[in-house]
């Protein structure tokens, strides 16, 4: 119940305060969201496996935004940034995907 309403809250405050981001990250927030979205589903499959773990998520939440902003930037210096950035939006989408479908198993027992 906690994290839907922090959830809630967050997206309240969002709209309300209408954060700008600099320049500069705008390449690398919509991968950033991907990745957290990774970490978000993996959580909530793991919820529902039995096996969640507050450290492991918050570690998981962390590096998977870290690793794929990283990823990006590399490929901005070596000026293939496009092409990195839609592997990393392709490989976290399977895993999203792959979660989700866990959770919908879990949910709906099918």
């Amino acid at each position: 119940m906690i994290p839907a309403l922090a959830l809630i809250v967050g997206i309240v405050v969002g709209l309300v305060f209408k954060p700008a981001v600099p320049t500069g990250l705008e390449p690398y927030l919509p991968i950033a969201v991907v990745a957290a979205l990774d970490a978000v589903f993996g959580g909530i499959r793991a919820r529902l496996d039995g096996i969640f773990d507050d450290k492991v998520f918050v570690v998981s939440f962390v590096s998977n935004v870290l690793v794929a902003a990283l990823i990006v930037y590399l490929g901005d210096k070596l000026g293939v940034g496009g092409q990195l950035s839609t592997g990393v939006v392709v490989v976290l989408g399977v895993r999203i995907f792959g979660n989700v479908a866990a959770i919908r198993r879990h949910i709906f027992r099918a």
